[in-house]
């Protein structure tokens, strides 16, 4: 695979360079050593595009995954608490303890569901997301996601790779891709997301 395009929202890239250098080199190496051609194998059963070869999302992801895992980059899941209440999760958003913050909510009242945050990559403090899913992955990773772990100081910035135009042309339909994710991002103004972000547009070779 190749780099393509690069956008540092709020100095994202920057940090990089400056603070997780090797990181940076990393991240780099990790998309260029992905061998695009091991993916491109999936026959289409949709109609617009019956039997015609695209690339495996999924085969895709197991090819980063694995490039990822050889500097120990390595998935992270938090689990926390959520209730139904606006001012008893007001209360218990910040809490990090999520026993503590079960139990807060318990003694308001009401009821403590289990949920979690996940994202594909992280090590000192840089979340990654490799994302071949659907328009709307991306926005939930950007918004959701990579400001979770930002506002619980679990990472300094956050990182999404994500296909050109020309690479989601040869998937399935509806997958997000760069030119239309950094029109979205600037639309909404430079500090939202509040959370320093590269965001990687990538193709094959």
């Amino acid at each position: 695979m190749k780099i393509t395009q690069i956008y540092s929202h709020l100095n994202g890239v920057e940090f990089l360079i400056v603070h997780k250098p090797v990181l940076w080199n990393e991240i780099q190496s990790a998309i260029k050593n992905v061998d695009a051609g091991e993916a491109f194998d999936k026959i289409s059963k949709e109609k617009s595009m019956v039997g015609k070869i695209l690339y495996s999302p999924s085969k895709l992801n197991k090819l980063f995954k694995s490039e990822f895992s050889k500097n120990s980059w390595r998935e992270a899941r938090t689990p926390y608490f959520v209730n139904e209440d606006l001012q008893t999760t007001r209360e218990t958003v910040d809490i990090r303890d999520k026993e503590m913050q079960r139990q807060a909510i318990i003694d308001r009242g009401f009821t403590a569901f289990n949920t979690y945050n996940q994202v594909d990559f992280v090590k000192e403090r840089v979340a990654i997301e490799v994302q071949f899913g659907k328009y709307f992955s991306v926005q939930y990773d950007l918004h959701v996601k990579h400001t979770f772990f930002y506002g619980r100081g679990d990472i300094d910035v956050g990182v999404e790779i994500i296909p050109m135009h020309s690479l989601m042309s040869q998937m399935s339909s509806g997958v997000a891709w760069y030119e239309n994710e950094l029109t979205n991002i600037v639309r909404e103004g430079r500090s939202n997301p509040s959370v320093p972000i590269v965001l990687i547009g990538i193709e094959p070779d």
